[in-house]
């Protein structure tokens, strides 16, 4: 029998699969209005411009799955108590300060990210080293745009995360302006390619006479909030629009995806961090250039940007389950330490070997990390053997080495 509940029900497919349909055609145009930009105006470049546009037909089911993962996460942290999760906003600070460089092609010491971020939180920092002036400053910059998510984002404000991240005036060898807009005394800001002389250009920012124009037209909307306006809708167009605008001669980088960051500790309502946007970007780099490039050499429709931004977003989240597994690991661990009695030597090498620790322990190791003899270090981690805390790995003689063991 073929009755009315069952044509409703083929209405209904035939209303999805054009949708579908639909959706995709429209995708399909974008990304070929994207390939055939190369020769384009840049969007900056656009009348209309920064009035910026997207369909969000194709970003609606996207942003409804991301934004309902993110709080299945924030709920699952709350359930963790306050020690658990100032350990994983901890742990995913230090990967986005790591990461975030990192992009830039700059490598820092993930140990003394971690002790700079420790010291400044209130946390515990035994047994970290000191940290730099490189790490202290994009620390401050990252915990600035976070913990004072709520605060406006000004001119002064963004000149002080620039000054802090290029205090000695230089990029590399050469001189900078430092918490001020470029000026332009180095030619145009261009994104190139390829050998001297053969270069490709794939972006060139506004002139800086436009600059003062330009930033204040970005502030003023950062700093409006709009209630039609999703908060990861706008973290991702603040990364965009900024990075377009390039206002500064180098570190812009790194400043847009702390505004972005800034954005989505005010999306999520709170200052601590459980998932990695920097992490996520970095792992996929090639695709988070070509498509800025491609969106900056298209219109006003930024869709394909918003949408690899969520989807990025998306897979971020599902990473903070690596992160959230390691704290619950550490946890477990520091219950089984704390069942006994342990010496000072003995936590610091503990702490050492569940933060971000390459290889196996070995005696020399502990003895160096302890700052004790060889003998002293066997005893203690004999010590440590007997309460289960560390097992032999397979091996012996020259090559004994040390694990944790796996908690109960």
């Amino acid at each position: 029998m073929y009755g009315p509940e069952d044509a409703a029900a083929n209405i209904d497919l035939n209303h999805r699969t054009f949708c579908g349909e639909y959706l995709t055609l429209r995708r399909m145009w974008l990304i070929i209005s994207a390939e055939d930009a190369v020769n384009m105006p840049y969007v900056h470049e656009r009348a209309g411009w920064p009035d910026l546009t997207w369909d969000s037909e194709l970003l609606t089911s996207p942003l409804a799955a991301m934004r309902h993962k993110q709080g299945r996460l924030l709920g699952k942290m709350e359930s963790l108590g306050f020690a658990l999760r100032t350990e994983a906003g901890l742990a995913t600070l230090t990967t986005d300060v790591v990461k975030t460089s990192a992009i830039e092609g700059e490598t820092l010491n993930p140990d003394e990210v971690r002790s700079s971020l420790a010291r400044r939180l209130g946390l515990n920092i035994a047994g970290l080293p000191a940290a730099g002036r490189d790490v202290e400053a994009i620390v401050e910059v990252m915990l600035d745009a976070t913990q004072r998510f709520d605060a406006p984002l000004t001119r002064d404000r963004l000149f002080g995360w620039h000054a802090a991240l290029f205090s000695t005036a230089r990029s590399g060898m050469a001189r900078m302006a430092i918490g001020a807009w470029r000026t332009g005394e180095f030619g145009p800001m261009q994104v190139v390619s390829g050998p001297l002389g053969r270069e490709t250009v794939h972006f060139e920012a506004p002139t800086p006479e436009r600059l003062d124009t330009e930033m204040s037209k970005f502030l003023e909307w950062f700093n409006t909030s709009s209630p039609s306006l999703d908060p990861v809708l706008k973290a991702a167009i603040a990364h965009f629009w900024f990075v377009t605008i390039h206002p500064f001669d180098d570190g812009n980088g790194r400043i847009a995806r702390a505004i972005a960051d800034m954005a989505l500790a005010h999306a999520d309502g709170a200052s601590q961090r459980f998932y990695s946007m920097s992490s996520q970007i970095e792992s996929e780099r090639r695709q988070y250039y070509l498509r800025l490039e491609s969106s900056q050499r298209g219109g006003l429709d930024i869709t394909l940007w918003l949408e690899w931004f969520i989807g990025c977003l998306d897979r971020a989240i599902d990473s903070a389950d690596i992160t959230l597994a390691a704290v619950l690991r550490k946890a477990r661990v520091w219950q089984a330490v704390n069942r006994g009695k342990v010496n000072e030597r003995q936590r610091l090498v503990i702490n050492r070997l569940l933060d971000n620790f390459k290889g196996h322990l070995t005696t020399s190791k502990y003895a160096t990390f302890a700052k004790c003899s060889t003998d002293t270090a066997l005893r203690d981690i004999h010590e440590l053997i007997e309460r289960g805390i560390l097992v032999q790995n397979p091996g012996g003689g020259r090559s004994t080495s040390y694990s944790i063991a796996k908690p109960e």
